[in-house]
């Protein structure tokens, strides 16, 4: 049986290199845009059909349980699956089919209706059939979480480490930082058609719309089954201690030996946790705080307008990969802090906005700021990441981008808001109840945001741009 050739890294990406990564990254990004956008509005509008039960598992407490599993569920697979992608030695089936058998899980979840579990299992009791239909969705949650970590978060991540350099990792890191933006805008967009899709059945367009997304996410696996090469050799770590390897990051030695990667993360951790603070709220900030309506957009959609977006588009693209270039090219140590200060001020001066127009000037460093901070930590936590430890370290890694964040990021942002006393609202979209949100959260953000100066004065002082891998 003939070997598949693998990849080896080189200071310049291939075409082939440079396809994938722009492929997975941004179907993964599509498939997780459609998680955290429209399962809970799905649970609500057609399990719930936008009320309450009487006798039921609540659509609170039911949207709230399927997101907190699903993020324990997205550490722990991680944790596991990344460290059996390195014993494995392989990237590419974890992440081919990883991706087709999420896009499965996609396609299947609009069949979760209320009719078809009671068909299922057999319940008439209405309550009944509201709570089953409520677990399934939660339980589909996280088998589809699993797969979907398990082939993104784990396996293709790796797979970038794997294949970049010091040398052009800030370069791919702006790629990858461009690409949520641009699949939150298709996602967003293509929501819109999910009430007109099933001919005014809310419940068949959300089935319609999550098999189409689902086939966008089959086609991908199937593509990477012929165009992606694998970064490893595929013979197995004979030596590798599986269960030992999943406590390796925890290790003391492992952290004071990788000390540069565990300060980089800490200071993901810092920036993490101040976007969250403010992030999660900000649409329904401008809405209620600021009293500007997304629809007011298309007022100034006109033919010259139409005409410069693409030019627009292009421009911000190539300065973003400019900068990428540019950090690639003569270090990160300068450029790291000028990114931090511009992400502080911009906070600090969006919470002294009470109009659109000031807050619009303050978003230009904070957007600023928060897209070329994240671009070089991302980087700078690749470089430091062991060569021969890159799935297994990708646990270690969402646990400082993702779980401590997303647990103490809102919960201070909803604290602030609630000291500030501004009320609360019922959210419409999914049922819960939340502070009213506040212009003090960019505030607090501010304030953790000047905590990542610690890290990066650490980091700079052991020489951020060397790397030893």
């Amino acid at each position: 049986m003939k070997k598949e050739k693998t990849i080896t890294p080189s200071s310049k990406l291939s075409g082939r290199i440079w396809f994938n990564l722009c492929l997975f990254g941004f179907i993964g990004q599509v498939a997780w845009n459609l998680e955290n956008m429209y399962y809970n509005t799905f649970m609500y509008n057609t399990v719930y059909e936008g009320g309450t039960v009487t006798g039921t598992l609540s659509s609170m407490d039911a949207i709230t349980l399927m997101v907190n599993l699903s993020a324990i569920v997205a550490v722990l697979t991680t944790f596991i699956m990344g460290n059996l992608s390195d014993k494995m030695n392989k990237r590419k089936v974890f992440i081919s089919i990883g991706y087709l058998t999420w896009g499965v899980i996609t396609a299947a979840f609009g069949f979760l209706t209320k009719d078809n579990i009671s068909t299922i299992f057999g319940i008439t009791e209405p309550a009944l059939i509201v709570t089953a239909t409520a677990v399934s969705i939660v339980v589909m949650d996280c088998i589809m979480t699993f797969v979907g970590s398990t082939s993104n978060d784990s396996a293709f991540n790796a797979w970038v480490t794997d294949v970049t350099t010091p040398k052009n990792r800030a370069t791919a890191e702006s790629i990858l930082a461009i690409l949520p933006i641009a699949a939150t805008i298709i996602v967003t967009v293509s929501g819109g058609f999910i009430e007109p899709l099933g001919g005014g059945d809310i419940e068949k367009g959300y089935t319609y719309y999550f098999l189409g997304l689902g086939a966008l996410v089959i086609l991908c696996g199937i593509i990477g089954l012929f165009s992606l090469k694998d970064s490893r050799s595929g013979e197995k770590k004979v030596n590798a201690n599986y269960w030992k390897d999943l406590v390796y990051g925890f290790k003391p030695s492992v952290v004071k030996e990788n000390s540069k990667l565990y300060i980089a993360l800490s200071a993901v951790g810092i920036y993490s946790i101040a976007v969250q603070i403010f992030f999660p709220f900000l649409l329904i900030y401008l809405d209620r705080g600021l009293g500007f309506k997304i629809e007011a957009l298309f007022g100034y959609i006109t033919t010259p307008v139409l005409i410069a977006a693409p030019f627009v588009l292009i421009a911000v693209v190539l300065g973003v990969i400019g900068i990428g270039k540019f950090a690639d090219k003569f270090g990160k140590k300068n450029l790291i802090f000028i990114a931090a200060g511009l992400f502080v001020v911009g906070l600090i001066a969006a919470s002294f906005a009470k109009t659109m127009g000031p807050f619009g000037i303050a978003a230009i460093p904070l957007l600023a700021g928060y897209g070329l901070l994240g671009i070089l930590l991302n980087s700078t936590v690749r470089d430091y990441t062991p060569e021969d430890k890159t799935g297994l370290f990708q646990g270690i890694r969402m646990i400082f981008f993702v779980l401590i964040p997303m647990l103490l990021g809102p919960q201070i942002g909803k604290w602030v808001c609630q000291m500030a006393g501004t009320g609360s609202y019922v959210d419409q979209s999914t049922g819960l109840t939340q502070a009213e949100p506040c212009a003090e959260m960019f505030l607090a953000a501010g304030i953790v945001a000047l905590f990542v100066f610690i890290p990066l004065a650490i980091l700079r002082k052991k020489g951020i741009d060397k790397v030893e891998n």
